[in-house]
């Protein structure tokens, strides 16, 4: 037998979680580096399935499958394809730095308090969800993706109830109480969609008899599995429910801003740029995949739902007071752009909404960490209590900019590219739709550049007058994501290759071409 490489690079950080855990109290340290190794070791593996992976080959490749639950046809099935590789490998890369970043963000409190952080628990959970977040990516059975893309939950539960921000302007009790909150409203919200979704997966196992994700599009594809139109797309509703949630899509992401609000930074970061990105990829996996004819009956209005999530997110936005909920109200405008470009039904929108996935999960994380390191050192969140910054941490100022530059994808930073390719591919078969998007980059310049003005520039506020620059850690933590950003910018191709194989291969799921232009005949 070949060596499981999928499995272990799951396998990998939930046994590093277990040991985490399991550190002595007095040990906090250790368990920081422990964590951390782990998750390089993660990362190494990562770079294998990457490196292993032959876009020109098999449309899943490293599968493995073993009988689970034979009685009801629940297979331990994995395999990756384009989009997935390029997830796991993003997932891998940002969790040594939210590490990093929340090195000392479950330290005991303030010295005399009662009260202590279990410091191995933080990390053990950052881990727990990373193993989680890489098997929904790797699994090919609908049953198994199921039962991780709910098990996350758990451990992200606790990470935003438990850990949240310490910088609150209203004291520790309303702090406690609005972690709380969040936390509890992001279950419940994240609960119901996969209570709907368990329904639409066992209605899929009476129609096709299995879980196989291969098997029942494979059914699809040759006629030997003909669902009734209805059904099909009652099934469809099911999953792009939970997924819709997971994402989040308008009218369903109001548990966002609260989560990455309360949550720590590093915390925020493993939400939007990687536990979501599970939402957005399964929507390319699952609903399109499977049940074909019912995505395409649903996207016009699954449209006008990422357009308003793009136009309402973006307003919203503008009008923050708090940095983080800005930038989480920012992450809902991107979503929208991602949606958009999957349900497209063009090649340039679908390589365009993967793209994004990666390129938004840099560019967020660059800039919430940024954002993190700041209200660490002033101890506020309220755009109002910061002013002049970049004359007393120039380094800080400028890591901020560029992360921000990257937020509003400016040309020459790599999320330009994958929302130039999800505006052209959107234009081409919904003009309209396109046209109105646009409007989402003029609020992005809007939102951006107001937040760096009022934070960095202007008179020193006497509260900032004294705030230290970029320490090395922070520099460890950023710099790869601003090099990134800068790469990926001016040479996407690397990516480009892995994905547009995996993206023609959906179009034809889907059965759908890319629009012939209009061409006037020559006079």
């Amino acid at each position: 037998m070949s060596f499981p490489l999928l499995t272990a690079t799951a396998v990998l950080p939930a046994i590093g979680a277990i040991a985490t855990a399991a550190v002595p109290a007095a040990q906090r340290t250790a368990a920081k580096w422990l964590a951390l190794l782990v998750s390089l070791g993660t990362l190494a593996l990562a770079i294998t399935v990457l490196v292993r992976f032959d876009p020109g080959g098999d449309r899943y490749q490293l599968t493995e499958s073993h009988s689970w639950i034979a009685d009801f046809g629940v297979r331990y099935e994995l395999g990756v394809d384009g989009i997935a590789v390029a997830l796991i490998a993003l997932t891998a890369l940002l969790v040594p730095f939210i590490i990093l970043a929340g090195w000392h963000d479950a330290d005991p409190l303030e010295t005399g308090s009662k009260r202590w952080r279990p410091t191995q628990g933080f990390f053990a959970l950052i881990l727990a969800v990373e193993a989680m977040v890489i098997i929904s990516f790797e699994a090919t059975d609908v049953f198994l993706f199921y039962i991780f893309f709910e098990a996350m939950l758990i451990p992200m539960y606790f990470l935003i109830g438990g850990f949240g921000d310490r910088a609150h302007e209203h004291g520790e009790k309303v702090a406690s109480t609005q972690r709380s909150y969040a936390a509890v409203k992001f279950l419940l919200y994240n609960l119901v969609g996969g209570l709907i979704m368990l329904a639409a997966v066992i209605g899929l196992y009476v129609v096709a008899g299995n879980f196989s994700l291969q098997e029942i599009a494979e059914a699809r594809a040759n006629g030997t599995l003909d669902m009734a139109t209805n059904t099909e797309r009652w099934l469809f509703l099911g999953f792009f429910f939970a997924f819709a949630v997971k994402a989040p899509l308008w009218p369903l992401h109001t548990w966002l801003p609260n989560a990455m609000g309360e949550a720590t930074a590093p915390v925020a970061v493993l939400i939007t740029a990687v536990v979501d990105k599970v939402g957005t990829f399964a929507m390319l996996r699952f609903c399109l995949q499977l049940f074909p004819e019912a995505s395409k009956w649903a996207t016009p209005a699954i449209l006008v739902l990422a357009l308003i999530s793009i136009v309402y997110g973006a307003l919203l936005a503008v009008g923050q007071r708090d940095m983080k909920r800005l930038i989480a109200y920012a992450s809902i405008s991107h979503f929208g752009f991602i949606i958009m470009g999957i349900f497209a039904m063009t090649s340039q929108g679908q390589s365009g909404a993967t793209l994004y996935m990666v390129n938004h999960g840099i560019s967020t994380a660059a800039l919430m960490l940024v954002a993190g390191f700041l209200i660490s050192r002033r101890g506020s969140r309220l755009i109002a209590d910061y002013g002049g910054v970049q004359k007393v941490a120039p380094v800080l100022a400028g890591t901020f900019l560029i992360g921000g530059l990257a937020t509003l994808s400016l040309p020459g930073l790599a999320p330009f590219v994958s929302e130039f390719l999800v505006l052209v591919g959107t234009f081409t078969r919904y003009p309209v739709i396109g046209i109105i998007a646009t409007f989402g980059i003029v609020l992005a310049a809007l939102y951006v550049l107001v937040l760096y003005q009022r934070t960095m520039t202007g008179p020193v506020k006497p509260e900032v007058s004294a705030m230290p620059d970029l320490r090395v850690r922070e520099l460890v933590v950023v710099a790869p994501l601003v090099a990134l950003l800068l790469f990926l910018g001016v040479y996407p191709k690397p990516l480009t290759d892995i994905v547009n194989p995996a993206v023609q291969q959906t179009m034809s799921d889907v059965h759908k071409k890319d629009p012939q232009p209009e061409v006037e005949a020559a006079k």
